[in-house]
């Protein structure tokens, strides 16, 4: 009897595959639909936003840092300010805290519907897609209420915000806030208990907490492996620690528990919100009282000479920070979002760099993928919610 030979096969998946969530490029090994090796390839995305930034004033860098995870552009903008205002010294007010605390989780509910609607679209569920974008467009309209930009508002500035949030923007929150808890039951029934979605999901891209730490996933990666690491719990920022809210986990580590666990998060998300709405007075202060990163009241700069000097010095020279370095981390869509920032003293940073979760992420992708199925690699990928604007930068 003729012995019957195999042998693997290797194909590209990516960079311009509708499913790898922008231009990540794997090179799959294949034994029959079987994975038994992967190598991703990153790097098509590289912007050099973090060598850019370099080249600008301190407050001229958060633009380009939002455009690095575009899903969860306030993370950055945070991260970044939280760490250069821990090198100035200041403390911003407690309404401006309420204020950062809403955005990042409006924000977060943004990235997480994105996350949702992509992921149900590609296993097979294109309602779900369609259902999610329908409440993101209004956090996108709260978006261009705020600061008349839908997707990078590049609201929240060193030393406070740009400027106070308009009327009626809270609201427009309360009103979303209200309709959104609804929305969410409409997408479980849709998706949580559907057959089809269990067998995409249960048992597939399954990896261990002590993996997970190993290759420094966290964030819903983790929680959904059984791990309890928030950020906004074990290092609180911006009085996270005073919020009610539950730290969402799960045990099996696979797609669906990552599903599971994004999905109860936006709930979470909901409770923050109401309670920062809570704390936010209609009058009040939006930047810390320090004249050398936020410049004089418009009124102070028509009539006072002093302040009209500063004001042309912040505008045309910018500020400087203490030389040191500072490491702040934030708790974005994707887990632990951080930002490492060097000052040599002068009026621009030394070094920005962005710990991004997508990366971990990506360079974890074989102990998900191999030993599963082709089309299971569509499934994992969409339940790590990457963006490769945030591997790449």
């Amino acid at each position: 009897m003729a012995e019957i030979r195999t042998e693997t096969m290797t194909v590209n998946m990516g960079p311009q595959h509708p499913s790898t969530h922008g231009v990540l490029r794997l090179v799959l090994e294949l034994d029959g639909e079987t994975v038994v090796d992967v190598s991703p390839t990153i790097g098509f995305l590289h912007t050099g936003i973090e060598k850019t930034a370099e080249q600008k004033k301190w407050q001229q860098v958060i633009p380009l840092v939002e455009r690095m995870d575009y899903l969860g552009p306030q993370s950055n903008s945070l991260a970044y300010c939280l760490s250069v205002e821990q090198l100035l010294g200041i403390e911003v007010p407690d309404r401006v805290k309420a204020i950062r605390v809403l955005i990042a989780e409006l924000q977060r509910l943004s990235s997480h519907l994105v996350w949702f609607g992509t992921h149900a679209m590609e296993i097979g569920a294109i309602t779900g897609m369609l259902y999610a974008f329908r409440e993101r467009e209004i956090l996108m309209n709260l978006n261009e209420l705020l600061a008349g930009f839908r997707f990078f508002p590049s609201f929240i500035r060193v030393g406070g915000l740009r400027e106070d949030i308009p009327r009626g923007y809270k609201e427009a929150v309360t009103a979303f806030l209200d309709r959104f808890p609804g929305k969410l039951d409409e997408y479980e029934t849709l998706i949580t208990k559907n057959p089809i979605w269990l067998d995409r999901t249960r048992g597939v891209g399954v990896i261990t907490l002590a993996d997970c730490y190993k290759w420094g996933l966290y964030g819903p990666i983790a929680r959904a492996a059984g791990g309890d690491y928030d950020v906004r719990r074990a290092f609180p920022y911006l009085d996270y620690d005073t919020y009610d809210f539950d730290v969402i986990g799960a045990s099996n580590g696979d797609v669906y528990d990552r599903y599971l666990v994004r999905v109860a998060e936006m709930r979470e998300s909901v409770k923050i919100c109401r309670q920062a709405l809570e704390r936010i007075t209609p009058v009040g202060e939006w930047a810390v009282n320090d004249r050398r990163v936020v410049p004089p009241p418009k009124d102070q700069v028509y009539t006072e000479m002093e302040a009209l000097i500063q004001h042309f010095l912040i505008y045309s020279q910018g500020f400087t920070v203490p030389a040191g370095e500072a490491y702040v981390p934030v708790e974005g869509p994707r887990g632990e979002h951080g930002c490492y920032v060097v000052s040599d003293g002068g009026n621009r940073p030394w070094r920005v760099h962005m710990r991004s979760p997508g990366l971990m992420a990506c360079q974890a992708l074989h102990k998900f993928i191999v030993g599963g199925m082709i089309a299971d690699v569509i499934a994992v990928i969409g339940s790590l919610d990457v963006v490769m604007g945030d591997v790449d930068r």
